[in-house]
Parts: C-alpha cells; structure tokens; sequence
C-alpha cells in the first residue's frame, strides 16, 4: 500500500477540491483546453527540472512511496501527476474563490 500513497494523495486532492466545481461552478474542469494551456508550460519545465536534478543526484524519490513506474530521465509518474494536480486544485481554488467574491459584490 506504501508504493500508492503519493497517488491516492494526489487523487484525494482532486476529489477534496471537485466540489469547487460542482457547487461553486468554477468551471475549470469544463475548459479542458484553456487548463491544458495553463498545466502545459509548468509541467514540462518542472518534469525537465527534476530529470536533471535525478540525472546529477540531486534528487531522489523513495522507492517505498513510488509505483516504480518510471518515465523517461528516472522521472517517477507520480511527480508528473504532481505537477498536474497541485496546480488543477489551486486553479479551482482561485475559480471558485473568484466566484463567491463576485457575488458578494
């Protein structure tokens, strides 16, 4: 169970922040191209970053907390899922935050 961890956390942070969505309608979710444009540029660089930081022994994930699924350059799948979700959830939050202030006016 360890190796799963670091997904099931990334997968409870989308479940914890898709209510922003539903209820608040931040509508980040229903914009997939605009989220792609936004998830692009931070992904890759920090993909590349870290494949170089491994690369120099730099950095290093414990095989205890990773699938062992490895992308190319010893980048475990998890940190791309990383790169990903943590930006997803705070574009929600921002959205949704947005939203409620907006009617507040």
């Amino acid at each position: 169970m360890d190796r799963y961890q670091y997904l099931i956390l990334m997968g409870l942070c989308v479940v914890a922040t898709l209510p922003l969505e539903i209820v608040f309608g931040a509508r980040v979710w229903r914009r997939p191209r605009r989220l792609v444009k936004a998830l692009f540029p931070a992904v890759v660089l920090f993909s590349i970053w870290d494949v170089a930081a491994i690369a120099h022994h730099h950095w290093r994930y414990n095989s205890r907390y990773v699938t062992g699924w490895d992308l190319p350059g010893h980048l475990p799948v998890e940190e791309v899922v990383f790169f990903a979700v943590v930006p997803v959830c705070a574009v929600l939050t921002f959205e949704a935050v947005s939203k409620i202030l907006s009617r507040s006016r």
